[in-house]
């Protein structure tokens, strides 16, 4: 058996899961019990847990996106055991790249990982960059939170331009990575290349029809779900294009 996947990996993904899961029915249990203590009626009660469970369903597909990446190189047991405590696909993939080609794994995730030594410290650097926020937060987020509430006090205008600033400077990065690509021209999947600038094209067209139809109809849910249907739904349709398209062409490869 692979031991990506063995028993000793499953073992520890389903205590992680169950803690997970306990401490969510605490919580909530003692979060219906303080509403009734305060008045509050069952039918607020159970309109705000639907509400809440069904708000989590569109950052689930994102999740389950992100597994699907991650599984070419790791399997699915350590993205499911990192994603059901805390990540995202823009930490875990890049954490997890960059972790390989420090060995020299040139492709990242791309590769199966077959050396136990490669796939523990990946383990190690996702998992432990996850944990620094939990730990820099209750320390510095009250000072952060004073530093940025007086900047934008005096100019209201920053806040909303360093907000998008951060965001576009993310989203740059994935769009020059399937744009331009880098790598050795040796490895497939290393680059760019026709599949990774149609999963580009196919992921922004979705999602701009998704918010037509959400600003058009007025299903201010569809808000919550536009990322992840696009991603799922660029996915689906670059593995068709796969399939379509002459093997040469879909394929095909550049290095920036």
């Amino acid at each position: 058996m692979d031991f990506k996947e063995d028993n000793f990996m499953i073992g520890i993904a389903l205590f992680v899961a169950a803690f997970v899961i306990a401490q969510a029915v605490f919580f909530l249990l003692r979060a219906v019990k303080r509403a009734k203590k305060l008045g509050i009626e069952n039918s607020i009660i159970k309109n705000t847990a639907v509400s809440s469970a069904l708000f989590t369903i569109a950052p689930a597909v994102a999740i389950v996106a992100t597994v699907l990446t991650l599984s070419a190189g790791l399997g699915y047991v350590l993205p499911w055991l990192r994603l059901t405590v805390i990540g995202n696909i823009s930490y875990e993939v890049t954490a997890a790249t960059n972790a390989t080609e420090a060995y020299g794994l040139i492709g990242g995730i791309a590769n199966e990982i077959k050396d136990p030594e490669i796939f523990g410290t990946v383990a190690w650097v996702m998992t432990l960059g996850s944990i620094m926020p939990l730990i820099l937060t209750p320390i510095f987020l009250k000072k952060i939170q004073k530093k940025v509430g007086s900047a934008v006090s005096k100019n209201s205008a920053w806040s909303s331009i360093m907000s998008a600033a951060a965001f576009i400077g993310l989203i740059a990065a994935f769009v020059a990575r399937a744009i331009a690509g880098k790598g050795d021209k040796s490895v497939y999947g290393d680059g760019a290349g026709v599949l990774s600038v149609a999963a580009l094209i196919f992921s922004i067209i979705i999602m701009l029809i998704l918010q037509k139809i959400a600003n058009t109809k007025n299903l201010k849910w569809l808000d919550s779900f536009a990322m992840p249907f696009s991603m799922i739904g660029a996915m689906v349709l670059v593995m068709l294009l796969a399939q379509v398209l002459p093997e040469s062409a879909a394929f095909f490869e550049w290095r920036g």
